[in-house]
């Protein structure tokens, strides 16, 4: 089984005491770099041998493509990513690097992402592939974009990953498309229709966008190298309380008694195509 490390450098639960100093005064530049290294080669060292790949950065970049405004870059500055990876791999150069993000298969942000890999390659810093989360919907995103951004990544000679597959059948406000954890919503009846089970109609629609999203991989399966779910079954989901918690969703490809979904047939024949 190949282990997977996820994440490193992250805005989001990272305490506030990892950026001050012991007088709670916000770190220098130096100080917070020799931090980051400090904890990249700790936890990457320790597990050196053991883990084929780590998350580097994970969500460093807007929806319009600008790096996200975080303790990281307001004190180290843009670079703040190059050393990260940099310090990846001195701790382990036998791992992959990779950067992580939700909907950067937008256009927007997928540019975004583009310029942040070709600034790596351009320096000689080392980065292997990119994970595209895949916190995706019935609706969204259009299946168009995601083959292209497959394409244009591959396209840098990097690897592609789907790292955090699933897809929410429940309605929801776009506001929390994407995987921003911040982000929650209150509990509405009309926003949990299903607690009883998943309509045939809904159902198929599942089965036909997982069919649909595998056809596109497997065509990519020169660049696409790994994809990983978000969850066993629907039972583990966080879906069932996030972004609104307390609901009913069936987002993966095993209900809650472990047995495979439609879904999961479809992807198992999608994939028996190319044999």
């Amino acid at each position: 089984m190949k282990v997977i490390g996820h994440t490193l450098v992250w805005h989001s639960q990272t305490p506030r005491w990892v950026f001050q100093d012991s007088l709670g005064n916000q770190l220098t530049r130096d100080a917070l770099l020799e931090r980051m290294r400090e904890h990249i080669h700790t936890v990457v060292g320790h597990y050196k041998g053991r883990v084929l790949g780590w998350d580097v950065v994970n969500e460093a970049v807007n929806e319009d493509g600008s790096l996200r405004k975080t303790k990281w870059l307001e004190i180290i500055g843009e670079d703040y990513i190059e050393k990260a990876f940099i310090f990846a791999n001195e701790a382990d150069p036998d791992a992959e690097l990779y950067y992580n993000d939700y909907n950067n298969e937008e256009p927007a942000k997928l540019a975004g992402v583009i310029l942040i890999i070709k600034n790596l390659q351009a320096k000689g810093i080392r980065i292997d592939g990119v994970g595209i989360q895949g916190h995706w919907h019935l609706d969204s995103p259009d299946m168009a974009i995601v083959d292209k951004s497959i394409g244009d990544y591959g396209a840098l000679g990097i690897k592609v990953m789907i790292t955090e597959m699933e897809i929410n059948v429940l309605p929801t406000p776009t506001r929390f498309y994407g995987a921003e954890i911040s982000n929650r919503g209150a509990y509405l009846d009309s926003l949990n229709p299903y607690v009883k089970g998943l309509p045939d109609s809904v159902e198929t629609q599942l089965t036909d966008l997982y069919a649909e999203l595998f056809r596109i991989l497997l065509k990519h399966d020169d660049a696409v190298t790994r994809v990983t779910f978000w969850g066993v079954h629907d039972g583990y989901s966080w879906k069932n309380n996030w972004p609104i918690p307390g609901r009913t969703n069936y987002p993966l490809l095993f209900d809650r008694n472990y047995n495979p979904k439609p879904a999961w047939h479809a992807v198992i024949q999608e994939a028996e195509k190319i044999k």
